[in-house]
């Protein structure tokens, strides 16, 4: 299942429904705080800090043994950088790159920094030891990406942090009439760590910046799309309005043509008016049942079982000749049958997913739903080769695709790499977590999971 950018692009709009308003951008379709909630800080970007760390750390430990030979705790100095280094690993393993950091979570990954900058420092000298200037990126890093109170908790461990190792501290190696006559050494030690600091803190901030900036970006091509959604959901609504609108001059022109039947001086002219009053009368009748449709069938268009959705999702892909959809619906033991609601940046978002299988799967897509009595699942599973690793890595964020046309999908289609970011995008903003991954032994899953009270409808 190689990535299929599907995005806004080549979708016709006829009626106008992407012409975007300001008001419309900054209303209901902004980037609200339950979006902002969920973190701005990507696992990769804390591994790859750690790792600066850890190299840093470690040469200038094994600098200070072996060339300078000044005499420190070394053991478990080094034990402190192992520490971070098979955290750093089991990170990086058992997460994906590029998940987006719970805001709780970011801040312990963080702060374990922090504290394990300070450890090391008060071993080899406290606040006069000049690589306490490392205790800085990881505090930029949390400025740049999380929020204030995020922000000011690390601050403040910091601060207490340098505190500590102020007061509490083994002595700096070498450092004899270091206050009288700071050696050479010492000098370029102090230089060293602040540019290290500096430059680490830079980097950054900097990719803090412009995934900030990439993501503002495509968030635009988000908007538009939902808002394409919701507009298309809002036209029942509009029929009905249409309706109540044309009901005054339909009857007027259904009075007028009776008088003229009444009064028409030749049969022919009372023919003409009593086909203007029947076709009057009946679209009177059509729009009575637009009318009526929207209201008498709001149960049914405002919740829809997981089949029901399921089938909905598949429909516009089963006419794709060579692939075989499957939609099935499994429950766990003793667990209600939920109804969810419609909504429609769920459905765009699964849809595109399913397309994306089609598009590349050798013969089948399976498209499954779980419940159970906490959550709801989505799976989409395809047969084909699967998405290349250094697309998996990455899938989700925006521009990112695996080809830099349509060679090789079934339907040509040609996007920026955005259709994944949409897609995702979409079902977070609903309290979904989305998970990319390649399939045993072969295909893609597309897995999304919804705590159960986020979408179920209500039974009322």
């Amino acid at each position: 299942m190689a990535l299929k950018n599907d995005g806004s692009a080549g979708l016709k709009d006829p009626l106008g429904l992407d012409r975007q308003s300001t008001a419309l951008l900054q209303g209901e379709l902004a980037w609200d705080e339950a979006v902002l909630g969920q973190g701005r800080l990507r696992i990769r970007s804390v591994v790859t800090l750690r790792w600066a760390l850890v190299i840093c750390e470690a040469t200038a430990l094994t600098l200070a043994a072996t060339v300078f030979a000044l005499p420190a705790p070394y053991a478990i100095c080094f034990g402190l950088v192992g520490l971070a280094a098979w955290v750093n690993l089991l990170v990086g393993i058992a997460t994906p790159g590029q998940r987006l950091l719970h805001p709780t979570e970011a801040t312990l990954q963080l702060g374990f920094d922090i504290l394990r900058v300070a450890g090391l420092v008060a071993l080899t000298g406290g606040v006069i030891n000049p690589f306490i200037a490392l205790i800085g990126p990881p505090l930029v890093l949390a400025a740049a990406t999380l929020s204030l109170r995020a922000t000011a908790i690390l601050g403040a461990l910091a601060v207490g942090a340098v505190a500590a190792v102020s007061i509490f501290a083994h002595p700096l190696p070498g450092a004899d009439s270091l206050l009288s006559a700071p050696p050479l050494g010492y000098r370029l030690a102090t230089a060293v760590a602040l540019l290290l600091a500096l430059a680490l803190s830079a980097a950054f901030v900097r990719e803090a910046a412009q995934e900030t900036a990439r993501r503002a970006l495509a968030l635009d091509v988000t908007q538009a799309v939902l808002a394409r959604e919701r507009r298309l959901s809002a036209l029942g609504g509009l029929a009905a309005s249409a309706a109540h609108e044309l009901g005054t001059p339909l009857a007027t022109i259904a009075i007028v043509a009776k008088e003229m039947a009444r009064e028409a001086p030749t049969p022919q002219v009372r023919e003409d008016a009593d086909l203007l009053m029947a076709q009057a009368q009946r679209c009177r009748e059509i729009l009575a049942r637009l009318t009526e449709t929207p209201a008498a069938s709001d149960e049914m268009h405002e919740r829809m079982s997981l089949l029901q959705l399921l089938q909905e999702v598949i429909e516009p892909h089963r006419d794709v000749k060579g692939v075989r959809l499957e939609a099935i619906v499994t429950g766990a033991p003793g667990a209600r049958k939920p109804g969810v609601r419609r909504m429609p940046e769920v459905i765009h978002a699964i849809s595109s997913f399913v397309e994306n299988a089609v598009d590349f799967a050798d013969s089948e897509v399976l498209v499954t739903a779980r419940f159970d009595a906490d959550t709801i699942s989505l799976e989409v599973r395809d047969d084909g080769a699967g998405i290349a690793p250094e697309i998996l890595a990455r899938l989700g964020e925006p521009y990112v695709t695996s080809r830099p046309g349509a060679e090789g999908s079934r339907t040509g289609h040609v996007g920026m790499g955005l259709g994944f970011f949409i897609s995702k995008t979409l079902l977070e903003r609903t309290g979904a977590r989305v998970v990319f991954q390649n399939g045993r032994p072969r295909g893609a899953v597309v897995s999304v999971r919804w705590p159960r009270a986020r979408i179920e409808a209500s039974q009322e």
